[in-house]
């Protein structure tokens, strides 16, 4: 597990996730046989890793990323560490045999992203990329509303996600400062837009075009030494995609994405799907509908307050089952996977596509024009 140090690869991959499956004593496969993980922990900073293997009780720990690539004991090679290091980790790891497992981007480019899709193929390990937000409670329902043709035809998709990070002076900033330099492989279009193309597809269908408008709204922040920086990265997107689903329907799709935004909403990424039948709102776990036999009849009138509860008119959609953590799920899905030697269905092609739209997310801004999004063909 290369990368556990860091926010998401120690919170969300290493103690809510590969730690609760080894402490319940592993996966069990549909035939009944039983997988055991057993994590070895590696990064840059020995103190760090050392510390957190002690504190967790994983024996074995390295800075040494090589080694471990190359050590036949281990099975999977597991990266959330920085962008720009991971197609080179991501790589070796394919060409020594290894399954692999990944945060996004995979890569800087369109082009590496491509060649590790390609590279997968040829060397047929089993590969998956973090789709973490499709397990989400809340997009589980709206999907399941989806299939379940409440919608009707769907009409259009409007995401808002974000919220303010601090700049650093007064106080300390939620993000890794890294994330607003663009050296460094920073950005909310080269972050966020590599989700928003899952969960398009995975909720809605193929993203056939985007137009988009990046920007950089605090460009000066301080850095976790205190010292002050130049952001050369969009800290906030405005993006509209054409979507095309499954049956051919056309879905206008509206994100906004921003860590310079502060929260008036329920959750910090919400998404509202309206259709001729009914609309729905879904965040990280709740999901409200509206169905249109229970949709009032608003009328405009500037000149008297609003007295219809809106928000009060939604019916809340039930989890109808057991849902666990979603980067928990997900893993045990790819673990499952990998034991039974099969793709995962969230592969490294599906990471490609991500990262071209990013790439044409921060084209389109920069020429000011709507490009379209081709598929990708290895």
């Amino acid at each position: 597990m290369n990368g556990i140090t860091g926010r998401m690869g120690y919170r969300q991959h290493l103690v809510r996730s590969i730690l609760p499956i080894r402490e319940q004593g592993g996966l069990t496969l549909p035939d009944g046989t039983r997988v055991q993980v057993e994590p070895v922990l590696v990064g840059r900073n020995a103190d760090k890793v050392g510390e957190i293997a002690r504190r967790h009780g994983v024996e074995r720990w390295s800075t040494d990323l090589d080694s471990l690539v190359d050590d036949p004991e281990i099975d999977i090679v597991f990266d959330a560490s920085m962008t720009s290091l991971r197609a080179a980790t991501l790589t070796r790891a394919m060409k020594a045999g290894k399954h692999v497992y990944t945060e996004k981007p995979t890569a800087e480019t369109l082009a590496e992203a491509v060649d590790l899709a390609r590279l997968r193929e040829e060397t047929g390990v089993t590969a998956g990329v973090v789709h973490d937000k499709l397990y989400l409670p809340g997009l589980v329902k709206l999907r399941r509303l989806v299939d379940e043709g409440f919608f009707g035809r769907v009409l259009s998709l409007r995401g808002e996600f974000g919220y303010w990070v601090f700049e650093g002076d007064h106080q300390g900033a939620q993000r890794p400062s890294w994330n607003y330099r663009a050296e460094d492989g920073g950005g909310m279009t080269t972050d966020m837009f590599c989700h928003w193309n899952y969960v398009l597809e995975g909720i809605l269908g193929t993203v056939r075009t985007v137009t988009a408008t990046t920007v950089t709204h605090i460009p000066t922040r301080w850095d976790e030494q205190g010292r002050v920086y130049d952001a050369t990265a969009d800290d906030a997107a405005y993006a509209i995609f054409d979507v095309v689903t499954p049956g051919g329907d056309p879905v206008v799709a509206q994100i906004n994405s921003s860590w310079a935004v502060r929260v008036h909403r329920d959750e910090l990424v919400e998404f509202q799907v309206d259709g001729t039948h009914g609309s729905a709102v879904a965040g990280l776990r709740r999901c409200v509908a509206q169905h249109r036999a229970h949709t009032p009849k608003p009328v405009w009138n500037p000149d008297l307050p609003v007295t219809e509860p809106f928000r009060e008119q939604w019916l809340d959609v039930p989890d109808n089952g057991d849902l666990d953590n979603g980067f928990k799920l997900q893993w045990e899905e790819f673990l499952a996977d990998v034991a039974s030697g099969r793709p995962h269905r969230y592969d490294l092609l599906s990471a490609a596509r991500g990262v071209q739209l990013a790439s044409l997310g921060l084209r389109s801004s920069a020429e000011g024009r709507r490009l379209d999004v081709p598929e990708i063909v290895l």
